[in-house]
């Protein structure tokens, strides 16, 4: 796999970016660049693609690669900008999809393997989650996968390194969005009201206790309250105010007890300031927790200058739905570059990176092939 076509790959796809299942131009190109080679595609997922090279074995280990984007507006200034407005490949799925372009072609020129070598081409990674819809259809199942591997284009790592992590290594997460219903009255009399914004501080103000007080130290969690709203005018007491935000950890029991302390505090802001408080919180993903044994294999089969252990990050990603279901191994794959200013974080409307990295996610994939046939 020479660079050029990975750039190409690359290039193709930033420039139409698409959000969630509607991918349609996406899929299009990627099931015609599989067919090219060879393959023949079977859709999922609405507009997900799935591409099987048979093996010996009807076992099989498959990749996985995102497909969809965000909405942002990019300014990256690059010959090959989006041309969808307010659409970007902000957060590197471009990159996943060429690499996962790039190892489809190197494994159909292959004699066939012990195993079968599945790639999933997966949507709505960044909402609503595309692989637990993959899995509800039965895809892993049907083409009997035994154990997955994915990465993501990490620009908190050095360019080329390989982010390695046993364990735990990506949180679970929900949002929610909470109204807190009072009664208004003039600013001047105030004892007549039952002041909304009050009772949100105040709650606010207990929910980031709940880390540092109701959760094991041992034990990572975050609660963050991201935007805030309400009130009419400076003088009246409000009526309403309304919070968003997002929780997450590591592990799933400490993921419930951040949501029944939650509700705890609701109850009591509502006894405390006889407000009405409405809380949605909305369960997403579970956590990225890599496989013990995948992890070994493959920190084992690199060479020491080619990856670093990373601590876990409280990123989500649905990846973590194929992982409940196979053994499965997730990887950083770094592109972080000073001197060519390749530092904005993941979703910046700035966000690129020196595509030579492209051929590193290759080779990794590469490499997981040859450990896994061994």
């Amino acid at each position: 796999m020479n660079l050029e076509k990975l750039e190409k790959y690359r290039r193709d796809l930033h420039q139409i970016p698409e959000i969630a299942f509607d991918l349609f131009l996406t899929s299009a190109y990627v099931k015609n660049e599989l067919e090219q080679m060879g393959y023949q595609t079977e859709t999922v997922a609405k507009t997900g693609l799935v591409a099987i090279k048979k093996g010996i074995s009807k076992n099989a280990i498959a990749f996985r690669s995102d497909m969809d984007a965000l909405s942002v507006t990019e300014k990256t200034k690059v010959s090959y900008q989006s041309l969808h407005p307010s659409k970007m490949h902000a957060c590197g799925h471009d990159g996943h999809m060429a690499i996962l372009l790039g190892f489809a072609d190197y494994v159909s020129k292959l004699e066939k393997q012990q195993q079968s070598i599945v790639f999933i081409f997966q949507p709505a990674e960044e909402g609503p989650g595309g692989a637990k819809v993959i899995i509800e259809e039965k895809i892993l199942e049907k083409y009997h996968i035994k154990h997955i591997f994915g990465l993501h284009l990490y620009p908190g790592l050095a360019e080329g390194k390989y982010g390695l992590v046993d364990g735990p290594m990506l949180a679970q997460n929900g949002e929610f969005n909470l109204t807190i219903t009072g009664k208004s009255s003039h600013a001047a009399q105030p004892h007549f009201g039952h002041d909304a914004i009050l009772a949100v501080s105040e709650l606010i103000g207990m929910y980031h206790k709940i880390v540092s007080r109701f959760i094991n130290p041992l034990d990572h969690a975050v609660i963050t309250v991201g935007t805030i709203e309400g009130g009419e005018a400076r003088n009246i007491i409000a009526n309403q105010a309304m919070i968003t935000g997002t929780i997450r950890s590591f592990k799933e029991s400490v993921y419930q007890n951040l949501k029944k302390s939650m509700r705890k505090i609701d109850h009591a802001i509502e006894i405390a300031f006889d407000v009405k408080v409405e809380n949605n919180i909305m369960d997403y993903y579970p956590p990225v927790v890599n496989d013990h044994e995948l992890f070994l294999r493959l920190k084992n089969n690199l060479d020491k200058t080619q990856y670093e252990l990373i601590p876990p990050m409280m990123f989500a990603e649905d990846f973590a739905f194929y992982q409940k279901e196979v053994p499965g191994l997730f990887v950083m794959l770094g592109t972080r570059n000073n001197e060519k200013e390749f530092i904005h974080p993941l979703h910046s409307c700035y966000f690129n990176f020196d595509e030579k990295v492209l051929l590193q996610g290759v080779e990794l994939y590469k490499k997981i092939l040859k450990m896994m046939e061994l």
